[in-house]
């Protein structure tokens, strides 16, 4: 059995930046692609690492840290990145835009 992008997303980032909360989810089924396809996902990530970095840094380390997937089959990538304080105060993650294709 073949290892899923959700899987390797998972184990690269909990390797990385040891989340205190981590969430994988595949959107590919809001997109116009075949049925079961891993192509667009959403991460919500809650680290220590994020303490001082700016959004961008945040999303550099991601990105960073799953270049080869984003080389590869995955499309799209939407993160929300918080530090534990920001997480405590949130209230709810924010929605994924609806597809237009």
């Amino acid at each position: 059995m073949s290892v899923t992008y959700k899987q390797r997303i998972t184990e690269k980032l909990t390797a990385a930046l040891s989340p205190l909360h981590l969430e994988v989810i595949n959107e590919s089924h809001m997109h116009n692609v075949p049925p079961n396809s891993e192509t667009h996902f959403k991460v919500v990530i809650v680290s220590a690492a994020f303490e001082g970095q700016r959004l961008l840094g945040r999303h550099r380390a991601v990105n960073t840290c799953l270049a080869q997937e984003l080389a590869g089959g995955v499309h799209a990538l939407t993160m929300h990145t918080y530090t534990q304080g920001e997480w405590a105060a949130l209230d709810t993650v924010p929605s994924s835009p609806k597809c237009h294709g």
